[in-house]
């Protein structure tokens, strides 16, 4: 869309330290008219990306330190569609935690602006947080608690009824193959049954979008393949899934979208396909997303299966 010289002028204007008052004061007197004036506006400036509504996700420019030496996240800017899985991949350190601490209310970024369905991390925190879920690196469960009374517990906690209660932890114990355990104490459970127990927790509340931070890590094959397939169900139903992973493989097998990220800073984005063209020229040359991350870095970081 192309500008004007008018917007050009109002633009300047405010980088001057003009008033929106001093500045409607300038344009008429130089005649021009109100509605003449918001025909243009309407015509020239676009609605913000933030609004769209096929971004669900969308960060500027955010920075965030931990003391005046560790740069976490360095002017990063991303956009997540509605209905995607997108992978942040990356090494550890690489500043994947503190961007979802940042998506998911936890952390306040020192500067830029990260929405999540419409709402700001720090305006709308409370009401964004009905919304999401949350599964972190570790898990958050009471060993001494059942499984069932992990799930119930939780969903009182949403000020869900009691009847509801029970009937969304049957469900999510249905679907995430938990039932046999569900009345044994979580100290009781292997880790992949933890982690599993773990997403059933963060689903509680229907999620519009669920964060999961490295949700296979020390999980076998099967488990790994298990979360994988509730995943792409979740999505299949509406869910938005952002994930971080080191796993090559987890990014290529899950991910619409990756975003590589290495030293608080987004070094390259694109559908699996597009990031091994990007450094690896013909579609039909063999090269995997080990190859892609090691030519951008320099190194390979990442975990292999």
């Amino acid at each position: 869309m192309t500008s004007h010289p008018l917007i050009d002028y109002i633009n300047d204007a405010r980088k001057r330290g003009l008033s929106s008052k001093q500045i409607t004061q300038s344009l008429i007197g130089a005649g021009w008219h109100v509605h003449d004036v918001m025909d243009i506006i309407v015509d020239h400036i676009q609605a913000p990306e933030e609004i769209s509504s096929e971004n669900i996700i969308t960060i500027r420019n955010a920075s965030k330190s931990y003391g005046p030496k560790i740069k976490a996240l360095d002017n990063v800017s991303l956009s997540v569609k509605r209905g995607s899985i997108t992978a942040l991949l990356g090494p550890n350190g690489a500043g994947k935690t503190t961007l979802v601490r940042l998506m998911a209310t936890l952390l306040v970024p020192d500067s830029g602006s990260v929405t999540v369905a419409g709402y700001d991390v720090i305006r709308d925190a409370q009401q964004l947080r009905s919304i999401i879920g949350l599964a972190g690196q570790s898990v958050a469960l009471d060993e001494t608690l059942t499984g069932r009374e992990n799930l119930e517990m939780i969903a009182r906690l949403y000020h869900f009824s009691s009847q509801v209660s029970s009937a969304r932890t049957d469900e999510l114990l249905s679907q995430l193959e938990l039932q046999d355990a569900s009345d044994r104490s979580v100290k009781t459970y292997s880790g992949g049954m933890r982690r599993r127990l773990d997403l059933a927790a963060s689903l509680i509340a229907k999620p519009a979008v669920l964060f999961l931070d490295e949700p296979t890590t020390g999980l076998d094959p099967h488990g790994r393949f298990m979360l994988w397939q509730i995943i792409r169900e979740l999505v299949e139903q509406g869910t938005t899934v952002l994930l971080t992973t080191q796993y090559m493989e987890e990014a290529d097998q899950l991910a619409h979208y990756i975003f590589v990220i290495d030293h608080g800073c987004i070094i390259a984005q694109g559908s699996p396909d597009e990031l091994k063209q990007q450094v690896g020229g013909d579609i039909d040359e063999e090269i995997s997303l080990d190859d892609v991350f090691m030519k951008l870095t320099g190194h390979t970081a990442l975990i292999h299966e």
